[in-house]
């Protein structure tokens, strides 16, 4: 019996998915299939096996060294993994010891940009077969099976702004290599300030009609296309999804976007505010709201001239109480917090308001009641999607627990006195280690180890000179 079968890690859907994939690979001629599993940036790592090989992976799993859970975003590790307990007082992780990815055969897609290439999302287990506790994607997969256990369902729609640039020199120069590396050269695809204008997207079509058909064959639930305001700056906006589904597709969707954009000349970033002059930040904007079992959206009101119903007002409720804990899984990158300005179409402050693009928390839904929800604008794009969608759940909830609710709506979200939302990644971390909820939620363990990662980020920008303080003091003094 196989290390799958021995711990029981699959469910009946996902054996017999596993037998169709087989079936699928042998019927399209898949000669490769990528492993991947999201790390605690939700950035892709993994393994790109020949088909011969997957009867054995869908046995007993594929080994990986467990350093990976313990980069920073240079991929630079962060602790002395060969000390005891790997510098942290965890013993199953010192040396580099093996995890065990655990392919997710219902994510299986055939990659329509490469040739008889598959792929599939993995979990992650330590050799006695225990999830691997600081695994974002499990952390997420937990929350949902609980608020299912309640017979309740998790609905989310992604509205995701992005750059894409065209490549001008990728930067492979022998001088070039690092942790990170030189970035590469770019150009602008579009001048921007010309919101929405068709001319413009029209200019852009080259790059992004690729993107769609591509995201399309995907099996993505792309349902618009829009030309942004800041220079290059693209949105694309899917329909909503129930469960795991959104956060699956973000990182299909991010991976695929970048991959893409490359083979064709072109480079993607979700980075928030590239140092482009006059650029503008992207933001990823995240629908939510709850459903029961049949599908019945239970934060539409039942009373005329509601926004919410009494379940959506305790959930809005929690996620005002637990904005700021939240924002270091929402923004979890040093660049992120330049995003936060205000009369910028991004939120400054925990405030919330009806169909008002300038609060952190938007109500939509007046137009139509049956569909109301509460979109959070506080998101950047290269947030880790099952760590977003995770921290506004798990606050949500708790505003239910406690039938919080809100305080009243507001009409001039960067002006009205209200708590401000942390201005940077320390002032996030710090929010989040003097927070409960969270800590209750995801448990102790995995808040200190994404904030052990998080602050070793943090220490090396604080440790380098910037090109404004040359400039600012070089010749000055």
């Amino acid at each position: 019996m196989g290390f799958i079968a021995r711990h029981g890690l699959w469910s009946d859907e996902q054996r017999r998915v596993a037998a169709e994939v087989m079936h699928r690979i042998e019927a399209d001629g898949v000669e490769l299939v990528r492993l991947s599993f999201a790390d605690l940036h939700g950035i892709l790592r993994g393994k790109a096996l020949l088909t011969a090989a997957l009867p054995s992976a869908f046995a007993d799993g594929c080994a990986v060294t467990s350093t990976l859970l313990l980069k920073d975003t240079a991929h630079r590790t962060v602790v002395p993994v060969f000390s005891p307990g790997a510098g942290m007082g965890l013993t199953r992780l010192q040396g580099a010891s093996d995890i065990i990815m655990v392919p997710d055969p219902t994510t299986f897609r055939v990659l329509p940009w490469l040739q008889s290439t598959g792929w599939m999302l993995c979990d992650v287990y330590f050799a006695d077969g225990t999830p691997v506790s600081f695994s974002t994607r499990q952390l997420l997969r937990r929350m949902l099976d609980r608020l299912a256990a309640d017979g309740l369902g998790f609905v989310t729609g992604l509205e995701v702004e992005f750059h894409i640039t065209r490549l001008t020199d990728p930067r492979l120069a022998l001088e070039d290599a690092g942790q990170p590396g030189t970035p590469p050269e770019v150009e602008l695809i579009h001048q921007g300030y010309n919101h929405l204008t068709e001319l413009r997207l029209d200019r852009i079509e080259p790059i992004t009609d690729i993107l769609r058909r591509q995201s399309l064959a995907l099996g993505l639930d792309l349902t618009s296309i829009e030309l942004e305001f800041g220079p290059s700056q693209v949105e694309f906006v899917f329909r909503a999804a129930q469960g795991m589904r959104s956060a699956d597709d973000m990182m299909l969707f991010r991976n695929a976007v970048k991959q893409i954009c490359r083979r064709h000349g072109y480079h993607a970033t979700f980075m928030c505010r590239p140092s482009f002059p006059n650029a503008m930040s992207s933001g990823w904007h995240l629908h939510q709201s709850l459903a029961d079992g049949a599908g019945r959206n239970l934060f539409a009101p039942d009373i005329p001239g509601e926004l919410l119903s009494p379940l959506g007002r305790h959930y809005l409720a929690g996620l005002i109480a637990g904005a700021a804990e939240a924002v270091a899984f929402s923004t979890p990158t040093i660049n992120g917090y330049k995003r936060y300005r205000a009369n910028s179409l991004a939120p400054d402050r925990i405030v919330w308001a009806s169909d008002n693009r300038g609060a952190m928390l938007r109500v939509v839904g007046a137009a139509n009641p049956a569909a109301a929800r509460i979109e959070n604008r506080i998101g950047e794009p290269a947030a880790n999607p099952y760590l977003y969608l995770a921290s506004q759940l798990a606050t949500g909830l708790a505003g239910i627990a406690k039938a919080a609710e809100p305080p009243p709506p507001v009409d001039a979200p960067y002006d009205v006195a209200a708590a401000m939302l942390p201005t940077s990644l320390g002032a996030a971390l710090e929010a989040l280690a003097q927070g409960n909820t969270l800590r209750e939620c995801f448990g102790g363990e995995f808040i200190d180890y994404y904030a052990t990662i998080k602050h070793a980020e943090l220490r090396r920008y604080e440790a380098h000179v910037t090109d404004w303080e040359m400039r600012e003091y070089f010749d000055v003094f």
